[in-house]
């Protein structure tokens, strides 16, 4: 934020009811201006000024802005314009894909967005969204097969920067095992979890969550404690 108006300050400002000068600032290049700007916009009924407000800044081709923009139409009904807005940048992968398909499931279109995951599945944020998805579309075993196919036999990590900006084989056993505890399948899903090579805190605490919703009070007990954590040179003894 380093050079910008920041959000807190945006805040204030409307707060204090200095909304002019945030409206002039968000026509200067304000970004965080423009953003709350165009929500306020909105929530008053002026959308068609919320959208001009925001144009400037979908014309450069940022993402941010396009997906306040797809947000802000989707809120007001006008999801399949949404939908259209978002398709071009989606196409980039990564967080506009996962927007887009998610936007697309919630309205009615999931076979699609099932498709475009399966594509982008050894991004973990895409895997994890194709889960999501599966449940809506009736498709959990297809997305339990290609979680299983990203769990090769010979390889776990064994610290948290190996596979790093992948499926990991143990985030792909984490989200599986979510697809088998909704299926009812309880002892596939522990052992699932106890699968895991590399005693991440998440890891822990996933397996620690399903034991303690299926009443297991008695394996809850017995997870390894955690080492102490430390913070900086002071250590955390909590």
């Amino acid at each position: 934020m380093s050079g910008c108006i920041p959000p807190a300050l945006v805040a204030r400002f409307l707060e204090r009811g200095h909304e002019r000068e945030v409206e002039s600032q968000s026509a200067r290049g304000e970004w965080f201006c423009a953003r709350a700007w165009a929500r306020l916009l909105g929530e008053r009924g002026r959308r068609e000024d919320a959208l001009e407000t925001l144009a400037p800044y979908v014309a450069t081709g940022w993402w941010p802005a396009a997906r306040l923009q797809a947000e802000l139409l989707e809120s007001w009904g006008r999801a399949q314009e949404a939908i259209d807005l978002t398709r071009p940048y989606a196409a980039t992968g990564g967080q506009p894909l996962e927007f887009l398909a998610r936007l697309l499931a919630r309205h009615g279109h999931v076979p699609e967005a099932f498709e475009l995951l399966r594509a982008g599945i050894e991004d973990w944020t895409l895997a994890t969204a194709l889960v999501d998805v599966a449940e809506a579309a009736g498709l959990d075993e297809d997305a339990a097969r290609l979680l299983s196919d990203r769990i090769p036999a010979d390889h776990r990590c064994d610290s948290p920067w190996c596979c790093r900006g992948t499926l990991d084989p143990d985030t792909a056993l984490g989200l599986l095992a979510g697809i088998r505890e909704r299926q009812g399948r309880t002892e596939e899903a522990i052992a699932l979890l106890r699968s895991r090579s590399f005693p991440f805190v998440d890891s822990r605490d996933q397996l620690a969550e399903l034991l303690a919703r299926h009443g297991r009070l008695g394996p809850l007990f017995q997870i390894t404690p955690r080492k102490p954590r430390f913070v900086g040179s002071v250590p955390n003894t909590d």
